[in-house]
């Protein structure tokens, strides 16, 4: 083998020595750190005509009860996570209004402690009066109803959601 050719055989494989190199790190860096989370868009409000804005306003009627019996507060308060199979099978999570972070870190509403599972994996998000699912870029992807989650998606209830090792579903 000519000397040239070996050269060209010893800087090959630094390359991919240092690629595998810059890998780890990267590999590494997000896990420790996070990633970024992608926001949701907020959905679109109705826009008022001109011509109502310039009339007299009469007196409206009181809202309605946000309790049990009202409308968007209903979806939020009586929904909840159970999960089916993994390390806390059988623990129910009650949803409010706010955004679910599902991952490893201490800082997510509902920690998962899997290695299969990322410090930040997914996202259970009220948007209008529906839940959606929003995978955080993790590792080894968000599965919902079977199918792996890319973007945002629609939770149906009793659909099983998994992440990592650990399987749940949203009821009412």
């Amino acid at each position: 083998m000519s000397e040239l050719t070996l050269l060209l055989l010893q800087i090959g494989f630094l390359l991919v020595l240092w690629f595998f190199v810059f890998a780890v790190v990267y590999s590494l860096r997000a896990d420790v750190f996070g990633v970024r989370v992608r926001r949701m868009p907020q959905p679109a409000e109705p826009v008022k005509p001109a011509a109502r804005e310039t009339a007299p306003v009469a007196p409206s009627a009181p809202p309605a009860p946000s309790g049990p019996t009202g409308g968007a507060a209903t979806t939020a308060t009586v929904s909840r996570i159970v999960i089916t199979s993994g390390p806390k099978a059988g623990l129910e999570l009650p949803l409010g209004t706010e955004p679910l972070t599902i991952g490893r870190s201490s800082e997510s509403g509902l920690v998962i402690r899997d290695d299969y599972t990322s410090s930040h994996h997914a996202r259970l998000l009220l948007w209008g009066d529906q839940w959606m699912l929003q995978d955080l870029d993790s590792t080894n992807g968000t599965w919902h109803d079977g199918a792996r989650v890319t973007t945002p998606v629609e939770v149906k209830v009793g659909a099983p959601i998994k992440v990592g090792a650990t399987t749940f579903e949203l009821r009412k």
